[in-house]
């Protein structure tokens, strides 16, 4: 059985994220790939008696959504705040134009995703592109896979569970982790993004 491959990213020192936050982050991304494996090993050893093991076998099942999720949601969101690239979209951006065409203006778009980051509880704002109608949408994912757009295309993705912020921010503050990700966002990963989506 082929598994899932943990990512290595290249992440430099940012402004209001620390090096222990990320450190400590990609440990948990980590875990996200490794019991995804665990997971399909353990899929596969109660399928063979599927009949039998029915019940297990549907919450493990269930359970791998939650761990597939977490580990891909993860790697979006890591490669977002790589080295290099522009830490701002150019006016040609194709991006920054579809955001326009949809919200009237950047910055309307750029303070309603922040809303959405700070929705109480845990979770992630997302920033889709859906295929069928050429349409950039949002959504809150609940935990990080319940809430997820079928079909639709990540395009941009901040965390929004307190790991990702609490050696930084209380979470009464979050609206500080949330500011300190977007200046360290590196907006040509996005823009790539949101061309491979179209």
């Amino acid at each position: 059985m082929k598994k899932f491959e943990e990512k290595k990213f290249t992440i430099p020192e940012l402004k209001g994220i620390s090096k222990k936050t990320i450190d400590e982050h990609l440990k948990l991304y980590a875990g996200y790939v490794k019991h995804a494996n665990l997971i399909l090993e353990k899929i596969e050893e109660l399928a063979k008696d599927s009949e039998k093991n029915a019940y297990a076998l549907g919450e493990v099942q269930r359970r791998f959504g939650f761990e597939y999720d977490g580990m891909r949601n993860h790697e979006y969101y890591f490669a977002s705040l790589e080295a290099g690239g522009a830490k701002d979209l150019t006016s040609g951006s194709l991006l920054k134009k579809a955001i326009e065409d949809e919200w009237g203006s950047f910055d309307f778009w750029l303070a309603r995703f922040k809303a959405i980051a700070l929705t109480r509880g845990i979770g992630w704002a997302i920033l889709y592109h859906d295929p069928v109608n050429d349409k950039l949408v949002h959504a809150w994912v609940d935990e990080q896979h319940l809430g997820h757009l079928t079909g639709s295309h990540w395009i941009l993705g901040i965390d929004m569970w307190e790991h990702s912020y609490l050696f930084d921010y209380v979470p009464a503050d979050k609206k500080k982790y949330v500011q300190a990700f977007f200046e360290n966002l590196n907006w040509s990963v996005i823009e790539e993004n949101f061309k491979k989506a179209r």
